[in-house]
């Protein structure tokens, strides 16, 4: 292994691997529900809308369990903002 580089199992020992856990994903959760209760949408509606199992977006707005990349990005094209904005890196919705 390359110097400064990590294996997928130290990441996943730290929790880095395939997860998108930061900081900001305390934002997540809550820009979820805030644009799903302004369209007043049922999460399982805009689950089954977005390709996500039918428990997923109640999971995700408790923050129970994190989004994967393709989740996150279906839910920003969805509501019409970036990813950047769902995960709380960016202010600006578009």
């Amino acid at each position: 292994m390359p110097e400064g580089f990590c294996s997928c199992d130290e990441l996943r020992e730290k929790g880095a691997c395939g997860e998108m856990r930061s900081e900001t994903n305390k934002e997540f959760p809550m820009r979820l529900r805030r644009l799903r209760e302004q369209k007043r949408m049922k999460r399982r509606v805009l689950g089954e809308l977005c390709g996500l199992g039918k428990n997923a977006i109640g999971r995700y707005e408790r923050g129970e369990r994190e989004p994967t990349l393709s989740a996150v990005v279906a839910l920003a094209d969805f509501f019409g903002v970036s990813v950047d904005y769902m995960l709380g890196k960016d202010e600006n919705q578009s």
